[in-house]
């Protein structure tokens, strides 16, 4: 399955926890030669380790996805180390939750310099390098959260969520000449380390609003990337796909009591 993964050089920002890790998990088992991105070098070399250790091939990178210097460093590492790069998944970001009232213009600024910029930097290191690959991929992790749904304290997360998919629908044409395709991933309510150290009770309420009953997992938004960077994807540009379980579907929570 999707075997034209494997040998392809692949950098996941965010990616010693969370989503990003279970992007660049799916991505290792599958063959990728895969690059960790963390602000932290510890954590990326240790995630790096546990794919090694399974068999993949990955290496660990600090970096500061805020950082135009940083993201150049990167892209020539991953270029160096792996002959290339074939596939960036842009997925670093942060989702701190404050309602509009106490929000501050310096909250603002920083959540959107981090998920926003933090999606345009990468892609704009890396571009010279995927422009010389036969299979030049894009994939960012947005969220059901301001393109579909809203959420009290979210605002500013769900801005830049919105945003990326402006600034995808625009750089997917700009760079279809090169036969890059850009896409994305939408999450919704998935099991992750943040989550599940809030309990076993907490996870269940959450469940209870979607139609599959269950959270989804970080590996079910890596198959989904996989997808979106596979050769058999290489005729979808600028789309969407919602991994939610069918968490925004139901017009309300009758409507699953009904069901």
């Amino acid at each position: 399955m999707l075997t034209s993964i494997a040998g392809k050089s692949v950098i996941v920002t965010g990616a010693s926890k969370g989503i990003g890790k279970g992007i660049a998990s799916v991505f290792a088992k599958n063959g990728g030669k895969v690059f960790v991105v963390s602000r932290h070098l510890d954590e990326a070399e240790a995630t790096a380790e546990e794919f090694r250790k399974a068999g993949g091939t990955a290496k660990g990178f600090a970096a500061d996805i805020t950082s135009m210097g940083d993201m150049q460093m990167l892209a020539e590492a991953a270029a160096s180390a792996h002959g290339g790069i074939d596939i960036l998944c842009a997925n670093a970001g942060i989702f701190p939750q404050t309602k509009i009232e106490d929000l501050s213009p310096e909250d603002w600024d920083f959540v959107s310099s981090t998920n926003l910029k933090g999606t345009f930097l990468p892609i704009k290191a890396c571009l010279p390098y995927l422009k010389k690959s036969d299979q030049g991929r894009i994939v960012i992790t947005s969220s059901i959260t301001g393109p579909v749904t809203g959420f009290p304290g979210w605002a500013h997360y769900g801005a830049t969520k919105a945003g990326q998919l402006g600034f995808m629908r625009t750089a997917c044409i700009e760079f279809a000449k090169y036969g890059i395709t850009v896409n994305a991933v939408l999450p919704g309510n998935i099991k992750t380390e943040g989550l599940a150290a809030l309990g076993p009770d907490y996870e269940k309420s959450m469940a209870a609003s979607i139609p599959l009953n269950k959270l989804g997992t970080v590996e079910d938004i890596g198959y989904a990337a996989l997808f979106l960077a596979s050769k058999e994807a290489a005729y979808i540009t600028g789309q969407t796909i919602i991994v939610d379980g069918g968490q925004i579907l139901p017009e309300s929570m009758d409507a699953l009591a009904q069901a």
